[in-house]
């Protein structure tokens, strides 16, 4: 009976072949995920859980023999953070398929060695890499993220924890790098209708998740994902539908109680508990700008002059965000962010927001100089030039810009944090905000490039505005501020 109830649900054929295991009712929630996407039910699906709260023993070991056990002609590519890693998990599927129980429950499926009774004796392959199902084209291959599995697809692809430490998460380059692992290696070995399961605590929101829910967000025809998110205390944020706990509710409370959670949090601070305990990563707070500078106004001085700045993306969806930010300078010196657009849009789109936006800020009597920055190369000018032809009629300038964005930030840095930079009210405050402050830690630059830029372009020409980086001399172009 026991082996029959092995053979249809990943949870059963778990404690079948391994006595020992304590469940817990988040280990039957994510069973019931995991034999969704054996089925083909679930063919994407992310699962957020804490540290050492039983992910690996059902994702990297006892999944991927109860899949073999199921199908034996699955192709399987099963990725951890290093090949020591992936190596082991390898060794410890092997050892549950060896098993006297696994026999019992999946007969059909074996491993070439000295219990294996066959013809074809030596043709099977069978080390810590990869190996083979005797009779049947099932194939289990191992890696660290990053190295080479070109060679063969898969139709199950699992990356259980791809990041290894805080020190990796935090670096750019790491996932940079792990980002281009996973688009030009990883994904494109999955086969026509291949599940891909993805499953980690979460060190930083621009991980390989955030990364890959940001493209699904922003693009209908990417990868859309079916997540789990089981925090270690319950908050209430983005719910799943399966999680029976009240707010500030332990997962597992006989391991891992309100008091030892307390203690753990206690030991490695709120920014990283925020991630990898309750899966809610965000951008640590940066040296560069604090939330105490920003004060609101309901609006700027009348007589202000302004200037809108476009940092313009290369890539729609998923890549980088695009972003004008109007930027306010009064008679008194002080400084006014009045409003940000944004957005990851193609190119046609972006386009067509920034003309929309430009006639929205030329409508009543305090007209806004547009600058938008010219990438350098053939390019960066061909882009410049459309969209300077496309805004006719309006006060518009590319911008050539030189040096490192942190040399041209410095100015506008300053004024925020002596008080003079005050922001308009309204509903891209916040992310405005969680930008600048999370500099350098953050993804993505662009709304605090194109304030630098703004604010740049106000003071260049001085306190009397002088000429203003080919704009010409102010008399000339007064009408244009009236």
């Amino acid at each position: 009976m026991r082996a029959e109830l092995a053979r249809r649900h990943v949870l059963d054929f778990t404690r079948w072949t391994k006595e020992d295991y304590e469940t817990n009712w988040h280990h039957a929630v994510l069973c019931a995920y995991l034999d969704r996407m054996v089925t083909g039910d679930l063919r994407r699906l992310m699962v957020f859980m804490p540290p050492r709260h039983g992910k690996s023993e059902l994702v990297s070991r006892r999944l991927p023999a109860y899949i073999l056990g199921r199908l034996p002609d699955a192709s399987i590519i099963a990725c951890s953070y290093s090949a020591d890693l992936a190596q082991r998990m390898n060794r410890d599927v092997q050892r549950i398929v060896d098993g006297e129980r696994y026999a019992e429950t999946f007969p059909g499926t074996r491993l070439y060695g000295a219990n294996v009774r066959t013809v074809s004796q030596g043709s099977y392959l069978r080390n810590s890499d990869i190996f083979e199902v005797v009779g049947h084209r099932g194939v289990y291959r191992s890696a660290g993220v990053g190295g080479g599995i070109t060679g063969m697809g898969f139709e199950f692809g699992i990356i259980d924890d791809p990041i290894k430490n805080r020190e990796e998460a935090e670096s750019l380059t790491y996932r940079e790098s792990l980002w281009d692992w996973y688009t030009s290696t990883f994904r494109t070995r999955a086969e026509k209708d291949a599940r891909i399961l993805i499953t980690l605590t979460r060190w930083n929101e621009d991980d390989l998740a955030g990364r890959l829910l940001n493209l699904a967000k922003g693009d209908p025809d990417a990868d859309q994902w079916t997540v789990l998110r089981l925090p270690a205390l319950f908050d209430g944020l983005d719910p799943s539908p399966d999680d029976p706990r009240q707010m500030d509710e332990p997962l597992w409370p006989n391991k891992y109680g309100p008091q030892a959670l307390a203690g753990i949090r206690a030991a490695i601070g709120g920014y990283q508990w925020q991630g990898l305990y309750q899966q809610s990563p965000a951008a640590r707070e940066g040296n560069r700008f604090k939330r105490a500078w920003f004060k609101f106004v309901d609006a700027a001085p009348a007589d202000a002059r302004r200037v809108r700045y476009w940092d313009k993306a290369g890539t729609e969806a998923g890549g980088k965000y695009s972003a004008g930010v109007k930027v306010a300078k009064s008679g008194e010196g002080l400084f006014y962010v009045e409003d940000v657009t944004r957005g990851q849009w193609s190119a046609l789109e972006r386009e067509r927001v920034i003309e929309q936006t430009a006639d929205l800020d030329d409508r009543g009597p305090h007209k806004t100089i547009i600058y938008h920055e010219q990438e350098p190369g053939s390019g960066g000018k061909e882009s410049a030039e459309a969209t300077t032809r496309r805004l006719a009629g309006h006060a518009v300038y590319a911008d050539k810009v030189t040096g490192s964005k942190d040399i041209r930030l410095d100015p506008f840095q300053a004024q925020c944090e002596a008080g003079n930079v005050y922001l308009v009210r309204g509903p891209w405050n916040e992310a405005f905000i969680e930008e600048l402050c999370a500099i350098p830690n953050g993804r993505f630059r662009d709304q605090s490039d194109a304030a630098g830029g703004a604010f740049n372009k106000l003071t260049e020409g001085g306190s009397d505005w002088g000429d203003v980086a080919g704009l010409g001399r102010v008399e000339e172009y007064s009408s244009r501020w009236k």
